[in-house]
Parts: C-alpha cells; structure tokens; sequence
C-alpha cells in the first residue's frame, strides 16, 4: 500500500487529497482483509473481493451501510492496488479484474437554488436579514466604486461600523469574499484557500482568477462584479488587519495571520448557511450550484468543463441531464400526441384510441412526387 500511494503521489502526479482519499480507502479493504485472517495481497481471491464488496453495501458495527457510488470508488482502489502489485511482480494474477465496481444511478448533483445560494451569501456578509432587502435596498451608502455590488455579499459600511469587534467586521469581510469566490467560479475548497494574491485580477474589464488544479491542471476563471467588489473590499479592510510578518502571500487568512484551512472555510461556509437557514450545503454543493446555475442559463457544457476544471467533459455532462419532471413537462407541451385542440370530434379521432387525428400534413418532396 505504501508503495502504491507513493506511485501515486510521485509517478502519476495526484494531487495530495486525492492521495489521502485513496489511502483511507485502502485502509479499510486492509482492516477487513486482516479481519478475515488475510495478511497478503497474494492470499487474497475473487470470491474475498465478492464479500468485502457486500460488505460495504451492507455495513457493520463500525462502519455504516455505504450507498452505489462509494462502494465503487473503493472498488476502483482496490482493483487499482492489486493491479499494481501485479505489474511491480509481488502478485502473479490479478484476481480484482472480473469484479466489477456497481454503476450508481447517474442523477444530477445536489445544488442550490439561485435564491438559497444568494441568502447564503447575504448571511456570510451580515448585509441584511433576508435576501430581498439585501439586494432592494438603493445604494446612498456606496462610498467607492463597487461596494454597492456586494450589498448581497457583505455588509455596508454603515452596518460594519455599528457592530462592536473589529474581529466580527474582518470575518463578515472574509467569509462574504471567500463564499463569493466559490460561488462566482465554481472553485474546489482546496483550489480558494490556496490563492496567492498574484492569482486575483480585480480590474474591472478582465477581472479573473488563476485556480491551481490537481494533476497540475491550472485554469483562469472570469470573476463577476460580485466577486470583484466582495474581494475588494476584503483586500483592502479584512487582510490587512489579519495580516503578520509571516502571512507570505495567502488570499485568505486566519486569525493568527496563517493562510486559512479547509476546515476554517467549511466552518464559514456552515455557519452562513445555518444563519440563512439553509442545510445541506457544503463548498461542493456551491460548485454543483455554479455548473447547474451555467447550464440552466444556456451555457456550452463545453465552457462548464473548462470552468470546473474537468479533464474529460463526460464528467461535466452529468450536470447536464434533464430532470424527469422537466421532460414529462416538455413531452406533454410538445408532442403532437399530447397536444389535443379544441373541438375534435369523433369523425376526427383514430379509430379505436379516442385520440384526435393529426391534421394533413404538407409534403416536402415536391409536386409530382409520391410521399
């Protein structure tokens, strides 16, 4: 196993998450594994990859019953190390090959609406109780360009001056950057607080964000008017005040003037979201948002590949199946079957269905030709 997380990490290039994931999931193929009295990859048969797959789908004491799509994740590690092992010689036959990870039913991802992802934002700011007062109210209290565009996303400066820490005023400045920006470009966790502030183009015309992928896959993202305004005025009074000898060049930081973790943006991001009243949202949540909110809005799914940073576009295209209510909905509005006009009678009906004939159709051959 050690070996194969170094193949991974050293030869193939993984980005280190990807790396971690791998590794917890082959810890537990080697708990159960060493559960079964099974101490050697050489040891181990298809009929033993049969039952450590039921049970993941069935669970345990310690683990929970998993659903389709982890147990296929952990299958493709595992088939993924025995397939190692046979090349590097410490197997002599790959016995993971004919078991075959289940196909999860392809559904699209979990996201917000447009109005659940701007109360989250307006929560992340503390501009106003709810959204429409956020974004209704006019904009006198405006003192430089832009600040009126983030009225959604963060507080004013009428509303930051009235509140009585300081600390309070860098957060609601932090957190309404960091949520714009994940919103605003569909970035993964990891690729936001990452950001060096030679990443950030705030100019108003080529606005952009450089965002450092796995697998070294860098990609530039346009920021909106939002973003732009929201990380403005964060650059300018949220990371001066966080800011030490030894911040270097973070985006975002903590209050110890470090560049800010993982788990300090998921806590901003819950805890906007539990003020908005909202659950069930996470950063990926807000990337699903992002893709589906794109292709909702008549975006290529081309362009959503390269935003999200996708190596191959069929993983884009599962934000692009149409929900079934949508199609029975088009099906019922558009099919001539569906479509019955006013006033068939029985002499227009196809016998035998009591469903009105379609009506002469025009031929497209031409005069004299037989349709």
């Amino acid at each position: 196993m050690a070996r194969y997380l170094g193949h991974l990490a050293g030869e193939r290039g993984l980005a280190r998450n990807s790396v971690l994931a791998y590794g917890r999931d082959l810890r537990r193929y080697r708990e159960y594994l060493t559960a079964c009295g099974l101490f050697s990859l050489a040891d181990v048969d298809e009929a033993a990859l049969g039952e450590f797959a039921g049970a993941l789908r069935g669970g345990d004491a310690e683990h929970p019953p998993l659903a389709a799509a982890s147990v296929a994740r952990m299958l493709v590690a595992v088939r993924s190390l025995h397939r190692f092992a046979q090349r590097e010689g410490a197997l002599v036959e790959d016995v993971s090959q004919p078991v075959r990870p289940p196909s999860p039913p392809r559904r699209r991802p979990k996201a917000l609406t447009v109005d659940q992802v701007l109360a989250v934002l307006v929560a992340a700011g503390g501009a106003a109780p709810d959204a429409e007062r956020a974004v209704t109210e006019p904009a006198e209290e405006a003192s430089e360009p832009g600040e009126a565009d983030a009225r959604g996303a963060g507080a004013t400066q009428k509303e930051l001056a009235g509140l009585a820490e300081p600390a309070e005023v860098v957060r609601r400045l932090r957190s309404a950057a960091l949520l714009e920006l994940l919103y605003g470009t569909g970035a993964r966790i990891s690729e936001a607080v990452g950001l060096d502030l030679d990443d950030l183009d705030l100019d108003q015309v080529t606005a952009s964000v450089r965002l450092r992928g796995g697998n070294g896959r860098d990609r530039v993202v346009p920021l909106g008017r939002c973003a732009v305004a929201a990380l403005s005025q964060y650059l300018s009074r949220g990371r001066p005040a966080l800011a030490s000898a030894g911040s270097g060049p973070a985006v975002f930081l903590s209050r110890r003037g470090g560049r800010l973790s993982r788990q300090s943006a998921w806590s901003a991001l819950r805890t906007a979201a539990e003020a908005a009243g909202i659950e069930g949202v996470s950063p990926h949540v807000l990337r699903h948002s992002f893709a589906l909110h794109l292709l909702d809005g008549g975006a290529d799914v081309r362009v959503v590949q390269e935003l999200l940073g996708h190596a191959s576009v069929r993983t884009t295209q599962i934000y692009a199946q149409v929900p079934a209510d949508q199609v029975r909905e088009a099906y019922a509005a558009a099919h001539p079957r569906e479509l019955e006009p006013a006033g068939v009678g029985p002499a227009d009906q196809v016998p035998g269905t009591g469903c009105p004939a379609l009506p002469p159709q025009p031929s497209r051959l031409g005069t004299g030709q037989l349709v």
